[in-house]
């Protein structure tokens, strides 16, 4: 008796396993990271049958099966959202023990900001709340230098031009309390452009003293 192959994109295979979202897999594919047979891949569109090929990641051989692992950290300031880093900065990584599965953070927080970001294994829940077309509401709150007026925030809300493109519409509201000299705002953006959140008030005069992420939007939940 013959069995047919089931033959797919790698991209997807290594999503579907837990190993990256697809778009971080197609990069793990052209940096010469992944194998077929002991064979490296580097082409996009390439193809496997997971159930009868060997494929490797870094050397690591993929589990056909993968238990989901959600893990959700407040991060620090002082780490990056990656594995590793060439710089030999510290990663986020490195405030996790105990972790058997093969996780990697989703979408990014910069360097010098804290707060919630999810890790997982979930190839699919990362490409949904990663991909552009999705428009995955991420809530932070603002500390900057000075007080915004009114005009400011109606600036943040139509969107501002950086790198000379406009940014979508944002909800900002400034935070409770007598603000004099500084003040903290709570802004919700579905875009994820470098560094967006501080480039957004640096264009309107008042600069971010600290950022931190507190929620990401999925459909009505809020994580």
């Amino acid at each position: 008796m013959k069995y047919a192959l089931t033959v797919e994109r790698l991209q997807k295979i290594l999503s579907q396993a837990g190993v990256a979202s697809r778009r971080a897999a197609e990069r793990l594919i052209v940096e010469g990271r992944v194998s077929v047979n002991g064979q490296t891949v580097r082409e996009l569109g390439s193809k496997a049958d997971p159930a009868a090929d060997e494929i490797r990641v870094d050397g690591r051989r993929i589990r056909k099966e993968t238990l989901r692992r959600y893990i959700l950290l407040n991060k620090p300031t002082g780490y990056v959202t990656t594995r590793s880093d060439p710089e030999r900065r510290s990663t986020v990584m490195e405030l996790l023990r105990g972790i058997r599965e093969y996780i990697y953070p989703v979408g990014r927080l910069d360097y010098d900001t804290e707060g919630l970001l999810l890790l997982t294994n979930d190839g699919d829940l990362a490409a949904r709340l990663t991909h552009p077309r999705h428009e995955v509401p991420r809530v932070y709150e603002v500390e900057v230098a000075g007080v915004p007026d009114e005009h400011d925030l109606d600036r943040i809300s139509r969107g501002v031009t950086i790198d000379g493109r406009r940014t979508e519409p944002a909800r900002v509201e400034l935070g409770p309390g007598r603000h004099t000299t500084d003040a903290t705002l709570r802004i919700t953006i579905a875009e994820g452009r470098n560094r967006q959140v501080r480039r957004m008030f640096d264009s309107i005069g008042h600069p971010v003293d600290h950022l931190r992420r507190i929620s990401i939007e999925i459909g009505r939940a809020h994580v």
